[in-house]
This record gives C-alpha cells, structure tokens and sequence, in this order.
C-alpha cells in the first residue's frame, strides 16, 4: 500500500502539516543533535591542553572554521550527486552511515583519531544534509502558503536536536567522571537511531527522493552510484590534509566559490525560462546575504565558546550552570519556543494579506542580529575586576539573536524551494549550504582576529578584545539589513510570483 503513494495524495493534505514532515522531523532531529553536539564541543575540545588537542584559542577559532567550512561546502557536493545520480533517499543513507563512522573513530581515540574521525562526519554531513531539507520542499505545492509553516516546524525539530546536542555533548565531554569520549560516542548512538528512523518510515514518502536515473538500466545506474561512493572515500585523504594545516583550507575556499558561481551561472543559462532565470538570480542575492549572516552568527561555536569558557560567571539568574552549557543550548531553547508561534503568526498575517515579504523578513534577520552582538558587546560593562561578566546579559544577547535567525534560516530553506526549478532544487540546496560555508570559514577568521595573540593575557584582556570584536560585528550587521530593506522593490522584481 505504502508504496503506492503518489506525489499528489502527499501533497493533498489536510490541516497545517504533512504526517511525513513528522517523519523528517524526527530524523533531523537527530543527525542535528550529532551535529550541534559535535559543533558545541569542538572548540573547547581543541583547546584543551590536558586531554584535548592542546592549540591555542586563535588556532582554535582558525581549525573550527576551517571544518565547518568543509561540512558545508560537501553539502553542495552532496545536492548535486543526489541531483544527478543517487537521489535524496539513497544519498541520506550513505551519509548517515559515513558520519556514524567518524564518530565513533574519535570516540574511541579522541585525539590520535579526531581529525580521521572528522574528516567521514564531514563527508557524511554533505550527503545527508541538504537532501532532507529539499525532501521537505517537496511535500507541497507550488505556492502553498503552508509551506513556511511547515519549514518553520522542520527547523524546531533542528533545534530539539541542538539543544539535546549541544547539552548532552558539552556535559560529557566536559565533565570528570566522563570525558571527551563518551561525548562523541553520544552523537555516533543518536545519529544511528536517526537513522534506523528514516529507514523504517521512507516508503512513506513515495517517489520523493528517488534516483534521478530511475529510467536507466539497473548496470549502469549502480555503477554510477558506486562511482559516486568510491570518489567520496577517495577524497578522505585530501580533506585530512586540507584540515590539519588550515593554509590549504584557504586554497580550497578561494577555489569551489568561483567554481560554485561558474557551475551556478552554467545551469541558470541553460535554463530557458527567462522568469525562472530571473527567480535564481533573486535566490542568489539571498546566498549572498547568507554568508555575512553566517559568519557573524556562527561565532556561537568559535569566539563565543571561548569567550563563555573564560569570561563568564557561572550564575544565570539563580542558579549556577556552565556557561558553555547555555553557550550552546540558549539559542536553540528559544527558537524550540518560538519557532511554532512565529510560523502559525505568519500563516495569520498571510491569512490577512499582511504577511511580509521574504526580504523584508530577511533585512529583519540582520537588524535582531546586530541589536543581539550589541548586547554581547555590553557584557564589557557588567565585568568585574577579575574580568568576568554577566552569563544573565549573555544570555538576553542569544534571545534576541534567535529572532533574527528566525526571520532568516527557515524562511532561507522555504526560499530556495520555491524559487528554484525541479531539476536544480538540489543544487540550490546545495548553494544554500555552501554560502553557510563561507560564513563558517569567514566565522573562524574573525574569532581568530578577536582571540589575544598572547596566550597568557588576562581575562581583562580578552574579554576587551571579544567586546569590541562583536561591536563591529553589530554595525556592519546593521548595514546589511539597512540595505536589504533599500533594496526590496528591485529583489521582488527578480522573485517574480514568489512571496
């Protein structure tokens, strides 16, 4: 019976959501707990001179950019394989196996195996990543004003996952009685019963997500796909080497962007509908904006990590709790609360024809974002003579920076299906991810450029080098939503039909 869902009865439903939305829901939430929990402790794993990596906080910051980098720029990659050769189903599979893997290598040699280890999760995270995003987008109609709401209940079960992730995985690694191993070890157990998870719940989602070469001859679509899977173990070398010394990092990024906008430029000429021309060209300028969004937004896992661990006292209202802790669970918290309220609040508005437009919830994004590094930077006045301050401020900061995340990340993946053809929603997917690349990988140069070069400098000193960091960080956030409301008439020109 399963296996003769079509297209249309999933997309005919009743009420706000898809009952396969649920299922994508849980398995998200679990490769994200993997994610964010890996993500949470990275860092503070790396600079940690007794049982971590032993690097300084500037290499730190440069190392976490650098892999996050890699994660999101193998998601490209992996939307264009699932494009063209294995299908979302198919490509979620192998990379949920692969990040399994890489788990499990560092949680049983956190630091002979880690950057092996990390090295398959990056591999395995690009594979699996932008395809269940685009398998979401498939589960309704052009032009269904749910959508948004659907995306915006996906994006909680991320965050779900965050929270658990970033929780679970930084009490671990860093408590006595049970250290960075059972840290990893926890991301490699939730990510295998994601797994197990799609796996029981896939026929569900009937032709969504099924080999692009269907049609083919069984020989030549299998060897396509074991070429595909065979090139990916290839690349472990490469990647390994590019990780561990970060100055081939910066020739890899300098190389897939232009390449990426080439192959992007490519596929939109052929394309031979001048109005969906012009609605790629729209989803690019989004890209764009996406990465200056990402680079200040992702200093949570670099600078924001280090400067928790060191500068924050460790009292939140009245209790007392590790800053690293609520470093990388606050964000997540409160988009869980608030993720529901802002989709069903945009279905009202929409029900009103009063709902904003995609830009102006966009230029929204950068301005709750540099009212958010504003705050972070006023933590500076609360300090202590010691050089510690507020985790109560620090944490108001990551309130206001979810609403603009909010406005932008799942508002950002609902975009990029709605203005991308069929044939390149993978792609575009795919283009999504990478521009989150080089937000990671501009991410670590900035929390590199914040760290003190002197390694010994007190806490005083850091903290004011943080401080005034993030307050650049809030003017140059506030230009950019400044001009993305400017420019609204000229982006939903290019966006045509598509709110």
């Amino acid at each position: 019976m399963e296996q003769n869902i079509t297209l249309d009865s999933i997309r005919n439903f009743e009420g706000k959501y898809p009952k396969q939305l649920w299922y994508l829901f849980l398995v998200e939430m679990w490769e994200r707990f993997c994610f964010y929990g890996m993500r949470g402790v990275l860092t503070i794993f790396m600079a940690d001179q007794v049982l971590g990596l032993s690097l300084s906080d500037k290499d730190a910051n440069l190392k976490y950019g650098a892999i996050q980098a890699f994660v999101y720029a193998f998601t490209f990659i992996g939307g264009i394989f699932a494009d063209k050769i294995l299908g979302f189903k198919k490509s979620l599979v192998f990379g949920g196996i692969v990040m399994i893997l890489g788990n499990l290598l560092i949680a049983f040699s956190p630091q002979e195996m880690f950057y092996l280890g990390i090295t398959l999760s990056i591999i395995g995270t690009g594979f699996f990543k932008p395809n269940i995003s685009s398998m979401v987008g498939e589960l309704y109609n052009e032009g269904d004003s749910r959508r948004d709401a659907g995306f915006g209940l996906f994006y909680s079960g991320i965050n779900i996952g965050a929270l658990l992730g970033g929780a679970i995985c930084v009490y671990l690694g860093t408590s006595k009685d049970f250290g960075w191993s059972y840290s990893f070890l926890s991301a490699a157990i939730v990510m295998i019963i994601g797994l197990i998870t799609f796996m029981l719940t896939k026929k569900s989602l009937g032709p969504i997500g099924d080999s692009p070469l269907i049609e083919l001859p069984k020989p030549k679509r299998n060897a396509r796909e074991i070429a595909v899977y065979i090139g990916s173990l290839i690349s472990i070398p490469l990647i390994f080497i590019m990780i561990k010394n970060t100055d081939y990092t910066d020739y890899f990024m300098y190389t897939i962007g232009p390449l990426a906008i080439l192959y992007f430029l490519y596929e939109t000429f052929l394309e031979k509908d001048f109005k969906a021309q012009k609605k790629l060209f729209a989803a690019f300028v989004f890209i764009i904006f996406s990465i200056i969004f990402w680079a200040f937004f992702e200093q949570s896992g670099g600078s924001l990590a280090l400067f928790a661990q060191d500068n924050l006292l460790h009292n939140l209202l009245f209790f007392e709790i590790n800053p690293n802790i609520i470093n990388n669970t606050a964000n997540s918290l409160f988009v869980i609360v608030f993720s529901p309220i802002l989709g069903l609040l945009w279905l009202a508005l929409a029900k009103r024809k009063l709902e904003s437009n995609t830009v102006i919830k966009f230029g929204l994004g950068f301005l709750f974002l540099a009212a958010a590094f504003y705050t972070f930077y006023y933590t500076k006045f609360f300090a202590n003579s010691e050089g510690l301050t507020s985790l109560n401020i620090f944490t108001l900061a990551y309130l206001i920076i979810t609403f603009g995340e909010l406005c932008l990340s799942p508002i950002g993946l609902s975009i990029m299906t709605k203005l991308s053809p069929k044939r390149l929603s993978g792609m575009m997917m795919g283009m999504w991810f990478l521009a989150s690349a080089y937000g990671q990988y501009a991410a670590g140069l900035l929390g590199a450029g914040m760290s003190s070069p002197d390694e010994n400098a007190s806490l005083t000193t850091k903290l004011q080098g943080y401080t005034e960091g993030y307050y650049q960080l809030a003017v140059y956030a506030l230009i950019s939503g400044l001009i993305l409301i400017i420019f609204t008439p000229l982006i939903k020109k290019l966006m045509g039909d598509v709110k």
